[in-house]
């Protein structure tokens, strides 16, 4: 894998992939203390960065193969590039998707016109399915990460990004496979050997960090950043990743979720989890990037829209902007009124109450009241709290985290 292979790359997918924006965050840079760069590949016509691996592994099929067909397992992004670049090409495409994958995703792959088969609890079970159907028909397997062309699209980022900002001093990307860490490493310490190339994985998959440090740190659960929930790297990864990366970190799925919510409100942008969690990274060690120019790849955007709505109110809950109190009241009239009269000169907005008279350990003559408010920020919050209880009543926060 060499630079050469790279910018052959960029003139193969030159008109056919978005060279998508990279401008910097000044909030975002104002908040961190450091030069935040975004490289916007959650605006790539499938939402992903994956459609340059694809197109370019597509475009160097033989007629032969392109008749046949091609076969690819993948959480839905890569699904989705090879998917809609298999049709533009007339190739029959065949994808199969691990279970769990988000609806979104998989629909969106039909869509795009791809026989999808949904089948294995893991992306390595659907891997499995994928080689063996692959077989049995005589398809040509398109890998997500472990192959030279994929490696080589993917850091055509690279190119676009140092073009845009020659001066960045360090690169923080996500790493599942570790097709897109290895094609970027490639292609920037070719171009500027001094910059530092940081890979980000979720901290409920460590796999590839687990393979450079020789650690043993379990891999299980769900994490929001699903499309960098691998458990195996790929061989042709590893080995660039030991010679280009020079540092790996894991990130919790709180700071993920953190980075989502951050890059809509301040940036007006969708990103998945495995898609903010290069700033994820930053957001949980800023003091390492102090000064510093860092460019941050959204790779892409695919969330599912309840999961969306989901970590949002979550990190509203987070920041005291959103909170269920736990009330004692007195079973007789006039009580709710008057504390609503009391939430509402507070300034704070009441979403929904929830009375509980027959499971509670309070007396017969009392009720729980569960309420929840909306206020402007936790000191807010605690304003509210402390009017209500010094009208008398029992308040606790119950689910403002």
């Amino acid at each position: 894998m060499s630079l050469a292979d790279i910018e052959k790359a960029a003139r193969v997918l030159e008109g056919s992939i978005i060279a998508t924006d990279c401008d910097q965050s000044r909030t975002l840079s104002t908040m961190l203390g450091c030069e935040i760069w975004l490289k916007f590949e959650n605006l790539q016509f499938t939402g992903s960065f994956k459609d340059r691996g694809a197109l370019n592994r597509l475009s160097a099929l033989s007629p032969e193969e392109r008749a046949v067909g091609v076969i690819a397992m993948s959480a839905g992004n890569h699904a989705q590039g090879v998917a809609y670049h298999a049709s533009r090409l007339g190739i029959p495409a065949t994808i199969v998707m691990p279970e769990g994958t988000p609806f979104v995703k998989i629909e969106n792959t039909r869509r795009h016109g791809a026989q999808v088969i949904v089948g294995g609890a893991t992306l390595e079970e659907a891997a499995a399915r994928a080689r063996d159907y692959c077989q049995k028909h005589g398809l040509t397997f398109i890998h997500p990460y472990d192959d030279p062309l994929i490696i080589a699209g993917q850091g055509t980022i690279a190119l676009e990004m140092l073009d845009a900002v020659p001066d960045l001093d360090v690169l923080v990307v996500p790493i599942g496979g570790g097709g897109l860490v290895s094609g970027i490493a490639v292609a920037a310490k070719a171009i500027k050997p001094d910059i530092e190339i940081i890979g980000v994985q979720a901290a409920l998959y460590p796999s590839m960090y687990n393979r450079i440090r020789g650690t043993d740190l379990p891999m299980r659960g769900d994490t929001l950043a699903e499309g960098i929930a691998v458990k195996a790297p790929g061989v042709l990864t590893e080995a660039l990743v030991r010679k280009y990366v020079d540092d790996i970190v894991l990130v919790s799925e709180r700071e993920i979720e953190r980075a989502v919510a951050l890059l809509i409100e301040i940036e007006k942008t969708v990103a998945e989890g495995a898609g903010a969690a290069g700033l994820a990274a930053v957001l949980s060690d800023p003091q390492r990037f102090q000064g510093r120019k860092v460019g941050l790849v959204l790779t892409g955007g695919n969330i599912d829209t309840r999961l969306l709505a989901s970590v949002l109110t979550r990190e509203l809950a987070r920041e005291g902007r959103l909170s269920e109190l736990c009330i004692d009241l007195a079973d007789k009239p006039g009580q709710l009124a008057r504390l609503a009269t009391l939430v509402g000169d507070a300034g704070a907005n009441i979403i929904e109450v929830v009375h509980q008279r027959v499971f509670t350990d309070l007396p017969a003559k009392g009720t729980l009241l569960r309420m929840v408010i909306e206020t402007r920020d936790r000191a807010h919050l605690e304003d509210t709290l402390k009017r209500i209880r010094a009208a008398g009543f029992s308040a606790e926060i119950t689910s403002s985290q």
